[in-house]
């Protein structure tokens, strides 16, 4: 028999009479010597005195030992296998996270080796490629620079003093282009000059001068007689003498003309064209501005009531809602348009407990240089507020919404004398601002990219190489083109102003037409005396 955790026989012989042993005539039967040193069973079998009925006891203790281990040998053997599996995965699985986690270590450092945009060897190989004195400058450089480079080398084999296209454009090289063209062009021109000349000699009976000599000679009687007729005929038309001729009938139309012009554009006459222009003018000015007048009356009715309405709400707390409300109105269009986060969260508490102060909060987004940053804006509509007052309110509003830049918004109503429209102290900026005109939208736009300035250099560690001194001049610039807008001034026209110039305009262009027709009139005296002085000579 042996032992289940060795393999080394085993002794368990127990010290028994030879007349325990199984009767072999009972039956077949199988002999078994046993030495127990086990006490808990030398205990039990020494228990039963009858030596007989201690032999059975044991091997009925044997036979129900032997069955049991029998019928657990199998859910044993299936439990150790189940139990070994389990402990395989296990380590399986183990090996495999710890392989992961190895990997995941291991390709990040070798990607930060690589691609860390601080001391990458990607971005180390490329700015000593990129930069002044790096791979590729020098490379280009000895492709180009120097009289010994390869440029220079390929030029001067093909556009230098020794190359052949050079050498065919030299006009000293007989057999070159120039040469070549040269001779062409001479032996052109000679053959055109000999035609040419050719043409033009009287020795050339044939030639195009011979031709016209011969052309002339028989044709310069008639020319002179019919010349004469013509003269003769062209005189008559141009003499006043002669009732019927051209410049007779000339000189009455263009009276005639000069004398309806006159007539018209006289304002002696009430049926003069000039004179109905400018009685429909007149009227049309006076019914312009009999309406212009109605309308303005009216104008200032609906502006007196507006007025009257926008100052009783100035007087409650609900004109601070809405200016509020525009301002937030305003950002959150703002925020869209670049890609922020917009956020109104002066209805909620903050990291201050019970406090609400921070109306708005502007979260920066991932393609900004300070991604995540926060800006808080607070707006305010009271005459009762002070520079003092106000900074601590926005930085009271940076700590409740945890954000690095505030930007205070005042109401141009409620702003006290001498506050400025756009001011920057630390990481807070003073702005004043019109929610009901769109020009003063300007300081916003100037405090929200301060603001994003400011997020980028609180974001900027030690080791940056950041000019803080330009980007405070930057902020201070910004200042200055904000007050300069304080001094633009614009000017739109009333409507009185607009019924003048109309009135103006009449009697500009009533006097104007009295100056063209006194030109019309010298223009015609003119003429008058030119043509007399024709008549007399």
């Amino acid at each position: 028999m042996f032992d289940p955790s060795s393999d080394r026989p085993v002794d368990l012989a127990v010290d028994l009479p030879v007349d325990l042993a199984v009767d072999p005539a009972a039956g077949a039967g199988y002999e078994l010597s046993l030495r127990l040193r086990d006490p808990e069973v030398i205990a039990e079998l020494r228990a039963i005195a009858d030596p007989r009925e201690r032999a059975e006891h044991a091997v009925t203790a044997l036979r129900i030992g032997l069955l049991a281990m029998r019928s657990a040998r199998g859910q044993v053997d299936a439990d150790a296998v189940r139990g070994q599996v389990d402990r395989m995965l296990i380590e399986l699985r183990k090996g495999l996270e710890q392989h992961r986690d190895h990997l995941s270590l291991e390709l990040g450092s070798a990607l930060r080796s690589y691609f860390d945009p601080k001391d990458g060897r990607f971005e180390e190989r490329v700015r000593a490629l990129v930069k002044d004195d790096g791979e590729l400058a020098t490379v280009i450089r000895q492709q180009v620079e120097g009289s010994d480079s390869a440029l220079a080398r390929t030029l001067a084999m093909h556009v230098g003093a020794e190359s052949p296209l050079l050498r065919q454009l030299d006009p000293c090289n007989v057999q070159g282009l120039v040469g070549n063209v040269q001779r062409l062009v001479e032996d052109a021109l000679g053959a055109q000059r000999k035609v040419i000349l050719g043409e033009f000699s009287l020795d050339n009976g044939e030639g195009a001068l011979a031709r016209l000599v011969g052309e002339l000679t028989k044709s310069h009687g008639q020319l002179g007689e019919a010349l004469e007729q013509r003269i003769a005929l062209v005189v008559r038309e141009f003499s006043l003498d002669d009732d019927a001729s051209a410049l007779s009938r000339l000189v009455r139309r263009v009276e005639r003309a000069q004398q309806q012009i006159t007539d018209e554009l006289t304002l002696d006459s009430e049926t003069s064209a000039l004179a109905r222009m400018r009685r429909e003018l007149i009227g049309i000015a006076e019914k312009q501005g009999q309406a212009l007048a109605e309308i303005q009356e009216r104008v200032k009715v609906e502006l007196a009531k507006l007025t009257e309405r926008r100052d009783e709400r100035a007087k409650t707390t609900a004109h601070g809602g809405d200016f509020e409300s525009a301002l937030l109105r305003w950002l959150e269009r703002r925020a869209h348009e670049s890609g922020d986060v917009f956020e109104a969260t002066g209805a909620a508490p903050g990291a201050i407990k019970n406090s609400k102060v921070g109306d708005a909060v502007v979260e920066l987004g991932p393609d900004a240089r300070a991604a995540g940053a926060r800006i808080v804006f607070e707006a305010k509509e009271s005459a009762s507020t002070r520079l003092a007052a106000a900074r601590e309110e926005i930085e009271t509003a940076r700590k409740n919404r945890s954000a690095e830049v505030g930007v205070f918004v005042l109401s141009v109503r409620s702003a006290p004398p001498g506050w400025e429209r756009f001011r920057a102290i630390g990481s807070d900026l003073f702005v004043v601002w019109d929610a009901e005109d769109e020009r003063t939208d300007v300081f916003l736009e100037a405090a929200l990219a301060v603001a994003r300035a400011l997020c980028a250099r609180a974001r900027a560690d030690a080791g940056c190489d950041v000019d803080f001194d330009a980007f405070e001049r930057a902020i201070r610039d910004v200042e200055k083109q904000i007050e300069g807008l304080d001094e633009i001034k614009t000017s739109a026209g009333t409507i009185e102003s607009s019924v003048a110039r109309i009135k103006r305009r009449a009697d500009i262009l009533e006097t104007n037409l009295r100056r063209a027709v006194g030109k019309l009139d010298e223009s015609r005296e003119a003429v008058a005396r030119e043509l007399a002085g024709g008549s007399e000579s």
